[in-house]
């Protein structure tokens, strides 16, 4: 199995993350600068955004959310959805995904006869960005899970984190410290999954 293929199956969600690492802020950084960079798109159109939150603003998106769940999670019910949103909070910081519409718009005016399909490839770009960190960082040794929060904490979060208007925010992927190994995971079988064709 190539290095490529060990860093794909090591790729797992870890709910167990910790603030502690070895790891530099700059390195961090470059690590996910450098996969956004590589990530391919649909006529290459780049709609796909990363923000990368660290100290105070990962607290601070997790605290949104927190209050957020609050007025609409009965208060019975609160105290699981407290802890589990506290351990994303335990996390070193969190990578915030957007998509910018006004890109997915500017391509769907140039090229009317695809207009539809913009949207569709944007989202999957944006899962292959996704899917990239995560086992980039997953490489790095740091254990990372994924969040979809979204549309619910779109509007406060885009205006802790500064950005336009015109992106929506897709998903929340809190990295840290891994303070233990993933769960296992049930996999069909792979020939469920894909067919070979020659004739």
């Amino acid at each position: 199995m190539s290095s490529f293929q060990e860093a794909i199956a090591k790729r797992r969600t870890n709910y167990a993350l910790g603030n502690t690492i070895s790891i530099s802020d700059d390195t961090i950084v470059q690590t996910i600068e450098n996969v956004v960079h590589e990530v391919p798109s649909a006529f290459n159109m780049q709609s796909g955004k990363a923000v990368i939150a660290l100290g105070g603003v990962h607290q601070a998106v997790w605290q949104i959310t927190k209050d957020t769940l609050r007025k609409i999670v009965p208060p019975e019910n609160f105290g699981s959805t407290e802890a589990k949103i506290d351990s994303f909070a335990a996390a070193y910081g969190t990578v915030l995904y957007f998509d910018d519409h006004a890109i997915v718009e500017n391509m769907q005016k140039q090229f009317p006869l695809y207009a539809q399909n913009f949207p569709i490839w944007a989202q999957q770009a944006n899962g292959m960005m996704q899917f990239s960190i995560w086992t980039a960082l997953t490489d790095l040794g740091l254990g990372v899970n994924l969040q979809h929060y979204n549309p619910l904490i779109d509007a406060d979060v885009k205006s802790l984190v500064h950005v336009p208007d015109s992106w929506q925010l897709i998903a929340q992927m809190p990295f840290g410290a891994a303070l233990q190994s993933p769960d296992p995971i049930q996999k069909v079988p792979v020939s469920e999954r894909v067919k070979v064709v020659t004739k």
